[in-house]
Order: C-alpha cells, then structure tokens, then sequence
C-alpha cells in the first residue's frame, strides 16, 4: 500500500519533532517509496507538520549559474538538488533567497526575514547567512534518504572555522534578479579543492561522529532511512575533531574514533 499524508505526518512525529522548529531538509525523494499523490503529498505532509515552525530546503543553482550562465532569477531560475525542492520553491507562502548558488526556500515562521540579504553573500555558505544561523537558533537538520555528502551546512562549518583550500581564490561575478525583476550584482567565490572535486562527498566520514556523539541519530521516513541533525551538535563535533587538523576530511583516509571520543 502507498504512503499516505497522515502516515508521513506520523513519522514525523514519531522522530520527536514537535512542529515548531526550524529545520532544513535535503531529500531524496525517490528513497521514500510509493507515496499516495507522490511528491505533492509529501510536501503537503511536510508544510502542515511545520507549520507553526520555519521548513527550509535548499534550491541550489550551482551545477547551472556559473561566469558562462551568469544571471540567477529567483522567480524561474530552476534547482539541482531533486524535485521537492523544485516544486516547494513555487508554492504559494514560500519564501526563496537571492543567494545566486545556494538559494534557499523557507516556508513558516519568519521565512523573509531569515532568508532575507543573502544576495550580500560571496560564498556559499557565508558566516552569518542562512546556514550558518541554523545553529544560532536551535536549528535541525534532516536528512531524507541521503547521507552527509548532502548535507550543505558542513560547508557552513568550515567556513566559520576557516578551514583552507575549501573556495576559489577569485570570485566570479553574478547577478541575481529579485521577485520584482530587479538585478543585483554579486561577487561570488565557489568551492573548490584541487585534491577534491566535490569537497561533501568526504564528509560521510565524520557520520559515525556525530551519531556518537548525539548530535544525529538514525530516523525513518516513509521507506527512506533518514538521519536527523542538531545544527548547534553538528557544529560542535566538526570543530572538535578539525581542531588539531582542519583539512582532515579531505587529506585523511578515515578518521579514528579517538578523535572524538
């Protein structure tokens, strides 16, 4: 039998959510399974739990916006990371930033405010924006039917610890038109490591970390075998284990439990 809304809603609660906070989430939506109304219904199940709180996902324009394809528009520009996020972003009541990369679209409480400004960021997850403040107000973190490699606010959390050779030293120059069609110029550096394309696919090895350390635990949602993240835990534990070597999750091989036990 497919999934219906009301199962959804009770997995939801089942993970000790309440509804009230504020939670990023990045998703697979094919690991869900079969689903009632499909995508739709998820996001349906998705808005109503959170209503009362603030539900963000990420609507990337990475893989697309770049110095070759420069103008990001908030209204049409489409996302690279799944179809929730690309059908949330056009819903009535959500909220989509002007970060020309790494736009997100909020749906709840406060959602303008929160989002608001990131067309004054230069990198992707710049201190102070958007994934940053997760940890500042009580943030969560879920992760549906994916692992850490997509989970983008450990960008945010190199960046606020400086860790080298995560961005480009040039930036490029972008613009990002708003919801009235009118532009704004960005300067935008990317990510980039010479030893390491595609810099997330390394933080998998800190995933026994912060399961260890309570900052995640495993939850389910639907078929999809989810993980469910305290933004402040998830700071907290990348900093202790980089502190003695900040490039370690991308220079080392694995990380020993010794590390952060």
């Amino acid at each position: 039998m497919p999934y219906t809304k009301s199962d959804l809603l009770r997995d939801l609660a089942a993970m000790g959510l309440t509804g009230r906070e504020t939670i990023l989430i990045h998703s697979s939506m094919k690991s869900i399974g079969d689903v009632e109304g499909g995508a739709d219904t998820v996001l349906d199940a998705l808005m109503e739990f959170f209503a009362d709180g603030l539900l963000l996902l990420p609507t990337h324009t990475w893989k697309t916006v770049n110095d070759a394809n420069p103008v990001f528009d908030v209204r049409t520009s489409p996302c690279c990371v799944g179809i929730l996020p690309e059908l949330f972003r056009g819903r009535p009541g959500v909220v989509r930033s002007l970060h020309p990369t790494h736009s997100m679209a909020g749906y709840g409480r406060e959602a303008a405010a929160y989002l608001a400004g990131q067309e004054l960021c230069n990198t992707p997850c710049t201190p102070g924006g958007a994934y940053d403040r997760l940890k500042d107000v009580g943030g969560k973190i879920l992760l549906i039917g994916v692992t850490h490699a997509r989970n983008t606010y450990i960008h945010s959390v190199e960046e606020v610890l400086n860790v080298p050779h995560r961005l480009t030293d040039a930036p490029v120059k972008l613009t990002a038109v708003d919801a009235d069609g009118a532009p704004h110029t960005v300067y935008m550096r990317r990510h980039y490591n010479a030893q390491q394309p595609h810099i997330s696919e390394d933080f998998v090895k800190l995933t026994q970390a912060y399961l260890d350390c309570g900052a995640a635990q495993n939850v389910r949602f639907g078929d999809a075998a989810c993980t469910l993240c305290d933004a402040r835990g998830i700071f907290e534990v990348t900093r202790h284990v980089l502190a003695p070597d900040p490039e370690c999750i991308v220079t080392a091989e694995s990380i020993p439990e010794e590390r952060w036990k």
